[in-house]
């Protein structure tokens, strides 16, 4: 599978965290040595997996125009994975959550789409 670099403004703002592999790959086509460190703390890294959903929600958002909605998917599952495991929480801890959610508020199946906030 080729993964296109869609080339939003959000993409190219440095510093950013990046899959593992990106440096090397990044060496490989161009020959380039990267300028990188490790993330050592947590904090910081959570910031930048926040930041990084951003990036990722944005893709997502314009995935018609680039017909690769199953690839901005997996990228924000990796985030979310990211963050379970760094906090120390599981995918069910959530989907638990959600559910719970859903009984009480409701899901998205009805497209209610509000139009004013509410006085």
């Amino acid at each position: 599978m080729d993964f296109k670099h869609t080339n939003y403004q959000i993409e190219n703002e440095y510093p950013k965290l990046v899959r593992d592999k990106i440096p090397e790959i990044i060496k490989e086509k161009g020959g380039i040595d990267i300028q990188q460190r490790t993330l050592t703390s947590d904090a910081e890294f959570l910031g930048y997996l926040l930041q990084k959903m951003i990036e990722e929600s944005v893709e997502l958002k314009n995935s018609d125009v680039h017909n690769n909605l199953e690839e901005e998917l997996a990228d924000i599952f990796e985030i979310i994975d990211s963050i379970l495991a760094l906090r120390g929480k599981t995918e069910k801890d959530v989907r638990t959550i959600q559910k719970e959610k859903r009984k009480k508020r409701g899901g998205f199946k009805k497209r209610i789409l509000m139009l004013a906030k509410a006085k």
